[in-house]
């Protein structure tokens, strides 16, 4: 009983220190050249020793001086921003790793939630050399409605504009599919920290006639005195959902299971491996598909960022064909953290995984021998032999991407969509802590092992490619049809 008060009152002092530190973080606070420099210091020395992949795309000489030129861009003092966009970004993009990005300290992230921030007025759905609005900050402007074609934002061409935003973006190898989902999702959050704010925005479109024309955007600020406003008409009580009913929709965002018996398909939706009960589900899920005579699946993981190996490798036992591994290969370069465990979060935990789950090749590296040789078959029990379409896109990364690889070009199963995010030849994973920088409190992932693909590709830097290639459709858009989704029930309907 002691220590569970023990642990009450640590807890309880953690969360008040939080929220003090919170109340008192000032955005504008600038960190001196020396304070940066030495977190760059600390930061390339850390990567230089323990990234196992920090010149797999990226040469050492070619790195070296990415290290140097940023390094001499540290004239000045700077605030946490600009040092995470100007330096930290930009750097880290340059290691071609989709899992050692930058992001915002603790105290950042803590102070800007449920803040808003002023920005450019734009969404846009953006793919090759193509952005089109899909939604419009400033609702008077009537001009720029949804699918009109932007050609250029001040005076940066759109093709000219992706490539100078992708430079601040990480990606495994040079598979951008995953940057242009990005930008979709969010173009004022990276037009913003990429280029900043300015007071109007220099935009060209294209009208109804398919002519240029050019139109002067206002920055787009929240209103203060919007949350005041008089809302008219009759008050809808909020009906306050339990506990059991908040865990359903949260169990129901990150995996699904729908049934279209006219059709005779089941709909699989997997948006993580990493949590959501998977393995009660995959049991459930697939012994319903069985018992119904289901003949054909969609399983989409066109949202799957990835998470636990276990169960993006359990999955696959549900629906191979045939024996397969994990990897061909997989490594890490230390058995340890140290000297630089204290600025690694979590280094206790992942120095000891460091030191039980990998061994010493004689090539010098510390391998993670169960991935390497470990055989898995085919489950008996409640296996999902019968036609089954895969959706994947940019986001289909990390262990989505180790599925996607497992299961491509077997007999019966189909990929279908974009090329994924993920690397088809590997990927960098499995242990990713966060490095703290002492000074600026910024954090930059570290992943600790490379992991080269079963019946590994050649390395050049591309996703999984799909059997079925559908990209994004301009009517599907403007009429906000899913056309992956559609191409692929009528060819069910077809058969």
């Amino acid at each position: 009983m002691k220590n569970i008060k023990n642990i009450s009152f640590f807890s309880f002092m953690l969360l008040m220190f939080s929220c003090v530190a919170t109340k008192n973080y000032n955005p504008q606070k600038k960190y001196s050249p020396q304070q940066l420099q030495s977190d760059y210091t600390l930061l390339r020395n850390i990567l230089e020793k323990k990234h196992p992949s920090l010149y797999w795309y990226t040469p050492k000489d070619s790195m070296d001086l990415y290290f140097d030129k940023y390094y001499s861009s540290i004239k000045d003092s700077m605030t946490e921003q600009q040092f995470g966009w100007k330096v930290m970004a930009p750097l880290t993009d340059k290691i071609h790793c989709g899992h050692s990005s930058f992001g915002r300290s603790a105290a950042y992230n803590n102070w800007a939630t449920d803040k808003n921030f002023s920005s450019f007025p734009l969404f846009m759905k953006c793919w090759n050399d193509t952005m089109a609005v899909t939604a419009n900050l400033n609702r008077k402007d009537s001009v720029l409605k949804k699918g009109t074609l932007i050609t250029s934002i001040n005076g940066l061409k759109i093709v000219d504009l992706t490539k100078v935003m992708f430079e601040y973006m990480t990606e495994d190898g040079y598979a951008n599919n995953v940057n242009y989902l990005r930008l979709s999702n969010n173009f004022p959050y990276y037009h913003r920290n990429i280029f900043g704010i300015s007071k109007t925005y220099a935009v060209t479109y294209l009208d109804s006639l398919g002519k240029e024309q050019r139109i002067n955007l206002p920055v787009f600020n929240f209103s203060k005195d919007s949350s005041k406003k008089v809302k008219t008409g009759p008050v809808v009580k909020k009906v306050k959902k339990n506990n059991k009913e908040r865990r359903q929709k949260k169990l129901q965002d990150m995996r699904s299971l729908a049934v279209d018996t006219i059709n005779n398909t089941a709909v699989i939706t997997l948006n993580a491996f990493s949590s959501g009960s998977l393995r009660k589900f995959y049991r459930q899920t697939f012994r319903y598909i069985k018992q119904a005579g289901i003949t054909n699946v969609i399983l989409d993981i066109r949202s799957n960022g990835g998470g636990r190996i276990r169960l993006s490798t359990l999955l696959t036992k549900y629906v191979s064909r045939v024996n397969f591994k994990v990897a061909d290969t997989s490594f890490a370069v230390t058995k340890s953290l140290r000297p630089y465990s204290k600025y690694i979060k979590q280094s206790f935990i992942n120095n000891l995984g460091l030191f039980f789950l990998t061994r010493k090749n004689n090539d010098g590296l510390y391998h993670f021998r169960h991935w390497e040789r470990k055989i898995y078959k085919p489950k008996s029990g409640n296996h999902y032999a019968g036609k089954l379409y895969v959706l994947i896109n940019g986001s289909t990364f990390s262990a989505a991407a180790l599925f996607s690889n497992a299961v491509k070009g077997q007999p019966g199963i189909v990929l279908v969509g974009e090329e994924t995010g993920g690397g088809w030849h590997g990927n960098n994973g499995i242990l990713i802590p966060d490095i703290i920088l002492p000074n600026t409190k910024l954090k930059v992932r570290l992943p600790l092992f490379r992991l080269v693909q079963y019946n590994h590709v050649p390395k050049d830097g591309r996703g999984i490619a799909p059997d079925i290639y559908v990209g994004t459709n301009y009517d599907a858009l403007q009429k906000g049809v899913d056309k992956k989704m559609q191409v692929v029930m009528d060819m069910i309907r077809n058969k």
